[in-house]
């Protein structure tokens, strides 16, 4: 692995290309943050790219682990990292050096697409602007805790907390779950005339003249502290389900100080890298839609260029057989949002034509086109973007179906081309990243101090290999039993893990 950056900077060729390239996008439109270009070598771009673009990251046998992949991608030819950008304040985007001057020029337009987005989306606008220091200074607490408690015991730490790193809650930075009730007066806070000490604690009988000598005040008191022990005993922690698992356990389980920064650790640089992973579709759709543009009608492109730039051009944006390109949706999308904006197809009028033909012609010249897709890149993520966007005439032009596998004649086959069944299972795959929604249900579940998480069933039951090493994770961590109450099918299950063995027994109704 790299242990220092060699970079260089742009060519003086280069460095008038990304003038003009810059002014071309501000005259766009675009609003981005300062970006600085460097030129690495294809060893060094792979380093950056093993490290997620960020070359000052803690050490990881992870990291070592993409790289060599990335490495023997490149040497046999199989794929090439063109360019590289970081979500920061200034934007830091590298060069591939020995690119062709087309292959950099449309490169440099990219990148002004990617830094609009990261700049302006509002998925973005609670990211970490300073990561690259930040993720200097997490390195800097690992390899000192590396020295203090040992490299192995640091290393298998970090490897049970990225285990765990999709545990957290995509939305916590901009939603409130659990509201503030400081303010309010809970029953138990209130005296007792007040609440009524008669009901509140139990008495011995006696007549009303012996009730001083059979109940007194010590044990009263005595009394009202067992029964505040029951309540509390009894009551669940959380109150209701914490979906941010990760900080559950920063702040719950029976860790030292240095593992609970590295939890720490761990969770903020998955905070950082979710907005990306929510936006993968949209951000890669921008950055070609303007890269298009300004490539290819604002006289970037040379005469020679035409035929490179449309084959580097096209190779990014194929569609493979069998799977969701983001580049090509993305930037075929924003095109259909901006001709449906420019044409006026879109409203109560139009939404409720049920002539085909009128639809197919339909033009009333808005010329609202670009204002659209800017305000789309500002408000929504892959998600929102697909849900209100995807239409019925765009699933056709692109060809766009569902697939299963067919055991009989083993193979994979199309399964269907209606348009709610395709968008549906598109919403689907996004749904929390494709990830399975996991919440801390108990705390104390079943008075034993053992960690119940539950499953948030949607159709797809958990994956019981992943399911059953997240579970000896946990406990590494919780150091008592956990479980998590799932479905199989139509039956509730919950799938345990005690320190020793996997069990699985049934658990309640099924929903």
């Amino acid at each position: 692995m790299i242990q220092y950056l060699k970079v260089r900077p742009l060519s003086d060729e280069l460095e008038g290309w990304r003038v003009k390239i810059e002014a071309i996008a501000a005259e766009c439109g675009l609003d981005f943050f300062e970006t600085v270009f460097e030129v690495v070598s294809y060893d060094r771009m792979n380093g950056i790219a093993a490290y997620g673009g960020f070359p000052t990251r803690y050490p990881h046998w992870r990291f070592g682990m993409s790289y060599e992949r990335m490495s023997k991608s490149y040497a046999y030819g199989l794929s090439k990292i063109y360019e590289l950008v970081i979500n920061t304040d200034p934007c830091t985007a590298y060069l591939l050096e020995g690119n062709e001057t087309v292959d950099q020029k449309l490169v440099m337009a990219h990148v002004f697409g990617h830094c609009d987005f990261f700049k302006n989306n509002f998925f973005f606008s609670r990211t970490n602007r300073k990561m690259l220091d930040t993720m200097a200074n997490h390195a800097t607490r690992v390899r000192r805790y590396q020295d203090l408690y040992g490299y192995n015991a640091v290393e298998e730490f970090i490897d049970v907390c990225l285990s765990l790193e999709n545990l957290i809650d995509i939305h916590a930075p901009f939603i409130k779950r659990t509201p503030d009730r400081s303010s309010e007066r809970r029953k138990e806070d209130l005296p007792d005339e007040l609440i009524g000490d008669h009901e509140a604690v139990p008495r011995l009988k006696a007549k009303d003249y012996m009730d001083d000598f059979v109940n007194p005040e010590a044990f009263l008191t005595a009394q009202r502290k067992k029964q505040q022990d029951e309540i509390e005993k009894q009551k669940r922690y959380p109150e209701s389900p914490q979906r941010d698992v990760l900080l559950f356990l920063m702040e719950n389980a029976p860790l030292t100080s240095w593992q609970r920064n590295v939890v720490g650790i761990v969770r903020d640089e998955a905070y950082y890298f979710a907005p990306q992973a929510m936006t993968k579709i949209m951000n890669e759709g921008w950055a070609s839609f303007w890269h298009t543009r300004i490539m290819t009608t604002k006289g970037v492109l040379e005469g020679g260029e035409v035929i490179d730039y449309a084959d580097h051009h096209s190779g990014t944006t194929v569609m493979h057989r069998g799977s969701i390109n983001p580049y090509k949706i993305g930037l075929e999308l924003f095109r259909h949002i901006e001709d449906r904006w420019n044409k006026g197809r879109f409203g109560k009028a139009y939404d409720e034509c049920d002539d085909m033909a009128e639809r197919a012609n339909w033009d009333l010249r808005t010329g609202k086109g670009m204002e659209k897709v800017f305000e789309v890149r500002r408000h929504h993520n892959d998600l929102t973007f697909l849900d209100e966007f995807l239409t019925p005439e765009f699933c056709a032009e692109q060809k766009l179906f569902t697939f299963e596998h067919n055991p009989k004649a083993n193979e994979w086959q199309i399964a269907s081309r209606q348009f709610d069944e395709i968008k549906q299972k598109l919403l689907f795959q996004l749904t929390n990243m494709g990830q399975p929604i996991i919440e801390v249900e108990d705390a104390n579940f079943e008075n034993r101090a053992e960690l119940l998480l539950s499953h948030r069933h949607e159709g797809v039951d958990l994956d019981a290999p992943y399911a059953h090493a997240t579970l000896r994770n946990l406990f590494r961590l919780w150091k008592r039993p956990c479980h998590i109450a799932t479905h199989k099918g139509e039956k509730r299950v919950l799938i345990s893990f005690d320190g020793q063995k996997i069990a699985e027994r049934n658990f309640g109704k099924a929903a």
